[in-house]
Protein backbone atom coordinates (compact mmCIF):
# COMPACT_ATOMS: atom_id res chain seq x y z
CA UNK A 1 0.00 0.00 0.00
CA UNK A 2 0.95 3.27 -1.00
CA UNK A 3 1.85 5.97 2.23
CA UNK A 4 1.98 8.92 3.26
CA UNK A 5 5.39 8.99 3.25
CA UNK A 6 5.57 7.94 0.05
CA UNK A 7 3.38 10.93 -1.25
CA UNK A 8 5.20 13.53 0.66
CA UNK A 9 8.76 12.44 -0.70
CA UNK A 10 7.36 12.55 -4.73
CA UNK A 11 5.77 15.94 -3.67
CA UNK A 12 9.12 17.27 -2.67
CA UNK A 13 10.79 15.49 -5.33
CA UNK A 14 8.33 16.80 -8.13
CA UNK A 15 7.67 20.28 -7.52
CA UNK A 16 9.87 22.55 -9.56
CA UNK A 17 8.09 20.67 -12.66
CA UNK A 18 4.87 20.51 -11.90
CA UNK A 19 1.83 23.28 -10.57
CA UNK A 20 0.77 23.28 -7.46
CA UNK A 21 -3.03 23.61 -8.66
CA UNK A 22 -5.54 26.07 -7.09
CA UNK A 23 -8.21 24.65 -4.66
CA UNK A 24 -10.98 26.67 -4.46
CA UNK A 25 -14.73 27.17 -3.18
CA UNK A 26 -16.89 27.37 -6.00
CA UNK A 27 -19.88 29.66 -5.50
CA UNK A 28 -21.78 28.47 -8.84
CA UNK A 29 -21.17 24.90 -7.97
CA UNK A 30 -22.33 24.96 -4.71
CA UNK A 31 -25.41 26.60 -5.80
CA UNK A 32 -26.32 24.48 -8.59
CA UNK A 33 -25.99 20.99 -6.03
CA UNK A 34 -27.37 23.15 -2.84
CA UNK A 35 -24.53 21.94 -0.71
CA UNK A 36 -20.81 23.41 -0.22
CA UNK A 37 -18.67 22.65 -3.07
CA UNK A 38 -15.09 22.96 -3.02
CA UNK A 39 -12.63 21.97 -6.20
CA UNK A 40 -8.97 21.15 -6.89
CA UNK A 41 -8.01 22.49 -10.12
CA UNK A 42 -6.04 19.86 -11.98
CA UNK A 43 -7.60 20.67 -15.25
CA UNK A 44 -5.28 23.69 -14.73
CA UNK A 45 -2.04 21.30 -14.52
CA UNK A 46 0.63 21.22 -16.77
CA UNK A 47 -0.24 19.54 -20.05
CA UNK A 48 -4.13 19.92 -18.78
CA UNK A 49 -4.48 17.24 -16.40
CA UNK A 50 -3.28 15.46 -13.17
CA UNK A 51 -1.19 13.21 -15.31
CA UNK A 52 2.29 15.32 -15.23
CA UNK A 53 2.43 14.16 -11.35
CA UNK A 54 2.50 10.40 -11.93
CA UNK A 55 4.50 10.26 -14.90
CA UNK A 56 7.02 13.40 -13.60
CA UNK A 57 7.43 10.70 -10.45
CA UNK A 58 8.37 7.89 -12.86
CA UNK A 59 10.79 9.55 -15.15
CA UNK A 60 13.01 11.25 -12.42
CA UNK A 61 13.39 7.54 -10.68
CA UNK A 62 15.03 6.62 -13.95
CA UNK A 63 18.29 5.47 -14.32
CA UNK A 64 21.31 6.75 -16.63
CA UNK A 65 20.93 3.46 -18.89
CA UNK A 66 17.00 3.89 -18.45
CA UNK A 67 16.60 7.30 -19.61
CA UNK A 68 18.99 6.45 -22.36
CA UNK A 69 16.75 3.73 -23.65
CA UNK A 70 13.91 5.95 -23.44
CA UNK A 71 10.24 4.94 -22.49
CA UNK A 72 6.89 3.75 -23.65
CA UNK A 73 2.96 4.77 -22.32
CA UNK A 74 -0.13 3.27 -23.76
CA UNK A 75 -2.94 6.05 -23.18
CA UNK A 76 -6.28 7.11 -24.07
CA UNK A 77 -4.76 10.83 -23.59
CA UNK A 78 -4.04 12.27 -20.97
CA UNK A 79 -1.42 9.68 -19.74
CA UNK A 80 0.74 9.86 -23.20
CA UNK A 81 0.07 13.59 -23.55
CA UNK A 82 1.66 14.36 -20.10
CA UNK A 83 4.73 11.74 -20.30
CA UNK A 84 5.37 12.93 -24.09
CA UNK A 85 5.68 16.19 -22.76
CA UNK A 86 7.36 15.91 -19.66
CA UNK A 87 9.65 12.86 -21.17
CA UNK A 88 10.61 16.42 -23.73
CA UNK A 89 11.34 18.34 -20.74
CA UNK A 90 13.57 16.05 -19.28
CA UNK A 91 15.27 15.19 -22.50
CA UNK A 92 13.80 11.47 -22.63
CA UNK A 93 12.72 9.95 -25.87
CA UNK A 94 9.22 8.82 -25.33
CA UNK A 95 6.82 6.27 -27.05
CA UNK A 96 3.30 6.49 -26.87
CA UNK A 97 0.91 4.24 -27.82
CA UNK A 98 -2.94 5.49 -28.68
CA UNK A 99 -6.19 3.73 -29.21
CA UNK A 100 -7.55 5.02 -32.85
CA UNK A 101 -10.09 6.79 -30.59
CA UNK A 102 -8.19 8.68 -28.54
CA UNK A 103 -8.79 12.20 -29.46
CA UNK A 104 -7.57 13.98 -32.34
CA UNK A 105 -6.72 17.39 -30.52
CA UNK A 106 -4.50 14.60 -28.18
CA UNK A 107 -2.72 13.02 -30.84
CA UNK A 108 -1.81 16.23 -32.36
CA UNK A 109 -0.38 17.71 -28.76
CA UNK A 110 1.58 13.92 -28.21
CA UNK A 111 3.33 14.17 -31.95
CA UNK A 112 3.62 18.30 -31.80
CA UNK A 113 5.92 17.29 -28.17
CA UNK A 114 8.67 15.11 -30.72
CA UNK A 115 7.55 11.76 -29.19
CA UNK A 116 6.75 8.56 -31.18
CA UNK A 117 3.48 7.67 -31.81
CA UNK A 118 2.20 4.38 -32.57
CA UNK A 119 -1.36 4.28 -33.35
CA UNK A 120 -3.97 0.51 -32.43
CA UNK A 121 -7.38 -0.59 -33.59
CA UNK A 122 -7.94 -0.29 -29.67
CA UNK A 123 -7.11 -0.32 -26.29
CA UNK A 124 -6.41 -3.73 -25.86
CA UNK A 125 -3.97 -3.78 -28.78
CA UNK A 126 -2.64 -0.48 -27.35
CA UNK A 127 -1.92 -2.41 -24.53
CA UNK A 128 -0.48 -5.38 -26.54
CA UNK A 129 1.74 -3.19 -27.79
CA UNK A 130 3.37 -1.51 -25.33
CA UNK A 131 4.38 -4.81 -23.78
CA UNK A 132 6.15 -5.84 -26.77
CA UNK A 133 7.75 -2.49 -26.44
CA UNK A 134 8.47 -2.78 -22.80
CA UNK A 135 10.32 -6.52 -23.65
CA UNK A 136 12.72 -4.63 -26.57
CA UNK A 137 14.24 -2.58 -23.62
CA UNK A 138 12.17 0.28 -23.31
CA UNK A 139 10.72 1.44 -19.77
CA UNK A 140 7.71 1.32 -19.23
CA UNK A 141 5.54 4.06 -17.51
CA UNK A 142 2.20 2.64 -16.65
CA UNK A 143 -0.66 4.94 -16.31
CA UNK A 144 -1.53 3.43 -12.90
CA UNK A 145 0.06 -0.37 -12.15
CA UNK A 146 2.88 1.65 -10.60
CA UNK A 147 3.40 2.40 -6.99
CA UNK A 148 5.82 5.91 -7.84
CA UNK A 149 2.90 6.81 -10.24
CA UNK A 150 0.55 6.53 -7.95
CA UNK A 151 2.25 8.26 -5.39
CA UNK A 152 2.67 10.62 -8.02
CA UNK A 153 -0.89 11.32 -8.56
CA UNK A 154 -1.31 10.75 -4.34
CA UNK A 155 0.51 14.19 -4.50
CA UNK A 156 -3.58 15.99 -5.65
CA UNK A 157 -4.96 14.47 -2.42
CA UNK A 158 -1.99 15.49 -0.26
CA UNK A 159 -2.47 19.54 -1.74
CA UNK A 160 -5.88 19.46 -1.66
CA UNK A 161 -5.76 17.66 2.54
CA UNK A 162 -3.80 21.56 3.21
CA UNK A 163 -5.37 23.65 0.90
CA UNK A 164 -9.45 22.93 1.49
CA UNK A 165 -11.43 23.81 4.43
CA UNK A 166 -13.57 21.42 6.44
CA UNK A 167 -14.80 18.43 3.78
CA UNK A 168 -16.69 15.52 4.82
CA UNK A 169 -16.65 14.06 0.88
CA UNK A 170 -14.44 13.93 -1.67
CA UNK A 171 -15.34 12.80 -5.15
CA UNK A 172 -12.86 11.29 -7.76
CA UNK A 173 -13.18 9.83 -11.15
CA UNK A 174 -11.85 6.02 -12.20
CA UNK A 175 -10.28 4.94 -15.21
CA UNK A 176 -7.22 2.79 -14.29
CA UNK A 177 -7.53 3.66 -10.59
CA UNK A 178 -4.47 5.58 -10.29
CA UNK A 179 -5.84 8.88 -9.41
CA UNK A 180 -8.32 7.50 -6.88
CA UNK A 181 -5.91 5.41 -5.34
CA UNK A 182 -3.41 8.45 -4.48
CA UNK A 183 -5.85 10.81 -3.45
CA UNK A 184 -7.60 8.08 -0.88
CA UNK A 185 -4.21 7.50 0.77
CA UNK A 186 -3.15 10.63 0.77
CA UNK A 187 -7.03 12.09 2.52
CA UNK A 188 -7.12 9.32 4.81
CA UNK A 189 -3.63 9.59 5.91
CA UNK A 190 -3.77 13.40 6.61
CA UNK A 191 -8.41 13.77 7.37
CA UNK A 192 -9.18 10.35 7.87
CA UNK A 193 -12.79 10.96 8.24
CA UNK A 194 -13.01 12.23 4.85
CA UNK A 195 -15.03 10.04 3.25
CA UNK A 196 -13.82 9.35 -0.94
CA UNK A 197 -16.04 8.61 -3.65
CA UNK A 198 -15.34 7.16 -7.19
CA UNK A 199 -17.05 7.46 -10.18
CA UNK A 200 -16.69 5.77 -13.67
CA UNK A 201 -18.61 5.91 -16.82
CA UNK A 202 -20.80 3.79 -18.25
CA UNK A 203 -19.17 1.42 -20.73
CA UNK A 204 -15.98 1.87 -18.60
CA UNK A 205 -16.52 0.33 -15.40
CA UNK A 206 -13.17 -1.29 -14.59
CA UNK A 207 -13.21 -0.60 -11.10
CA UNK A 208 -16.93 -1.50 -9.92
CA UNK A 209 -16.80 -4.70 -11.71
CA UNK A 210 -13.64 -5.60 -9.76
CA UNK A 211 -15.04 -4.61 -6.66
CA UNK A 212 -17.97 -6.74 -7.54
CA UNK A 213 -15.19 -10.05 -8.63
CA UNK A 214 -13.29 -9.23 -5.82
CA UNK A 215 -10.38 -8.39 -8.04
CA UNK A 216 -9.59 -6.79 -10.99
CA UNK A 217 -11.53 -8.51 -14.34
CA UNK A 218 -11.20 -6.75 -18.26
CA UNK A 219 -13.97 -5.62 -19.06
CA UNK A 220 -15.49 -4.44 -22.47
CA UNK A 221 -15.34 -0.46 -23.58
CA UNK A 222 -18.19 1.87 -25.26
CA UNK A 223 -17.70 4.45 -23.38
CA UNK A 224 -17.01 7.78 -25.17
CA UNK A 225 -14.77 8.76 -22.15
CA UNK A 226 -11.53 7.41 -23.18
CA UNK A 227 -9.57 9.15 -20.41
CA UNK A 228 -11.25 6.75 -18.21
CA UNK A 229 -11.49 3.85 -20.42
CA UNK A 230 -8.83 1.00 -18.83
CA UNK A 231 -9.51 -2.57 -20.13
CA UNK A 232 -8.75 -3.73 -16.70
CA UNK A 233 -8.05 -2.24 -13.46
CA UNK A 234 -4.66 -3.49 -11.70
CA UNK A 235 -4.55 -5.68 -8.43
CA UNK A 236 -2.30 -2.72 -6.51
CA UNK A 237 -5.39 -0.45 -7.54
CA UNK A 238 -7.96 -2.44 -6.73
CA UNK A 239 -6.28 -3.10 -3.69
CA UNK A 240 -6.47 0.68 -2.87
CA UNK A 241 -10.08 1.30 -3.17
CA UNK A 242 -11.50 -1.66 -1.99
CA UNK A 243 -9.39 -0.13 1.55
CA UNK A 244 -9.85 3.18 1.15
CA UNK A 245 -13.06 4.44 -0.60
CA UNK A 246 -16.20 4.26 0.28
CA UNK A 247 -17.95 3.41 -3.03
CA UNK A 248 -17.35 3.44 -6.81
CA UNK A 249 -20.55 5.08 -8.48
CA UNK A 250 -21.32 4.93 -12.25
CA UNK A 251 -23.19 7.60 -14.11
CA UNK A 252 -24.58 7.20 -18.59
CA UNK A 253 -22.10 9.14 -20.72
CA UNK A 254 -25.12 11.79 -21.37
CA UNK A 255 -24.58 12.58 -17.87
CA UNK A 256 -21.26 12.98 -18.01
CA UNK A 257 -21.81 15.47 -20.98
CA UNK A 258 -24.42 17.65 -19.18
CA UNK A 259 -21.62 17.73 -16.72
CA UNK A 260 -19.24 19.17 -18.94
CA UNK A 261 -22.20 22.30 -19.81
CA UNK A 262 -22.75 22.41 -16.13
CA UNK A 263 -18.97 23.22 -15.39
CA UNK A 264 -18.89 25.53 -17.82
CA UNK A 265 -22.24 27.31 -17.54
CA UNK A 266 -22.30 27.33 -13.69
CA UNK A 267 -18.23 26.68 -12.33
CA UNK A 268 -16.47 28.91 -15.38
CA UNK A 269 -14.80 25.79 -15.70
CA UNK A 270 -13.58 24.01 -19.22
CA UNK A 271 -14.13 20.57 -17.81
CA UNK A 272 -13.27 16.87 -20.19
CA UNK A 273 -16.07 14.39 -19.47
CA UNK A 274 -14.10 12.88 -16.70
CA UNK A 275 -14.89 15.81 -14.90
CA UNK A 276 -17.95 16.14 -16.18
CA UNK A 277 -19.67 13.09 -14.25
CA UNK A 278 -18.35 14.67 -11.14
CA UNK A 279 -21.59 16.29 -11.05
CA UNK A 280 -24.43 13.40 -10.86
CA UNK A 281 -22.25 11.63 -8.54
CA UNK A 282 -21.96 14.47 -6.41
CA UNK A 283 -25.87 14.65 -6.58
CA UNK A 284 -25.97 10.67 -5.82
CA UNK A 285 -23.46 11.44 -2.60
CA UNK A 286 -25.32 14.24 -1.40
CA UNK A 287 -29.04 11.75 -1.65
CA UNK A 288 -26.70 9.49 0.12
CA UNK A 289 -25.01 11.89 2.89
CA UNK A 290 -28.08 14.06 3.56
CA UNK A 291 -27.44 17.28 5.35
CA UNK A 292 -24.12 18.31 6.79
CA UNK A 293 -22.52 16.98 3.12
CA UNK A 294 -19.27 19.41 2.29
CA UNK A 295 -17.92 18.71 -1.05
CA UNK A 296 -14.56 17.98 -2.54
CA UNK A 297 -14.27 17.71 -6.36
CA UNK A 298 -11.34 16.95 -8.26
CA UNK A 299 -11.47 18.44 -11.26
CA UNK A 300 -8.74 16.34 -13.09
CA UNK A 301 -8.54 17.22 -16.48
CA UNK A 302 -9.80 19.96 -19.44
CA UNK A 303 -8.27 18.14 -22.59
CA UNK A 304 -11.51 17.82 -24.36
CA UNK A 305 -11.85 20.87 -27.58
CA UNK A 306 -14.98 23.12 -27.80
CA UNK A 307 -15.79 21.03 -31.12
CA UNK A 308 -15.66 17.74 -29.32
CA UNK A 309 -18.07 18.59 -25.88
CA UNK A 310 -20.76 20.55 -28.63
CA UNK A 311 -20.57 16.85 -31.19
CA UNK A 312 -21.71 15.18 -27.97
CA UNK A 313 -23.61 17.65 -26.58
CA UNK A 314 -25.82 17.14 -30.24
CA UNK A 315 -25.70 13.46 -29.90
CA UNK A 316 -27.55 13.43 -26.36
CA UNK A 317 -29.87 16.07 -27.34
CA UNK A 318 -28.36 18.41 -25.02
CA UNK A 319 -28.31 22.12 -24.90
Amino acid sequence: MIGITDIEQQAELIAGHVVRTPTLPSPGLSALLGAPVTVKLELLQRTGSFKARGATAKLLSLSEAERAAGVVAVSGGNHGIALAHMAAALDIKATVVMPRSAPARSVEIVEATGASLRLTDDMDSAFSLVNRLRDEGLTLVHPFDDPLVIAGQGTVGLEFADDADDLTDVVVSVGGGGLIAGVAAALRARRPGVRVWGVETAGAEAMSQALAAGGPVPVPLSSLVTTLSAPSVSRLTYEHVAALVTEVLVVPDREAVQGCLDLADHAKLWGEPAAGCLLPAAREVLERVGDGCRLGLVMCGGNATTTDVMAWAERFGLR
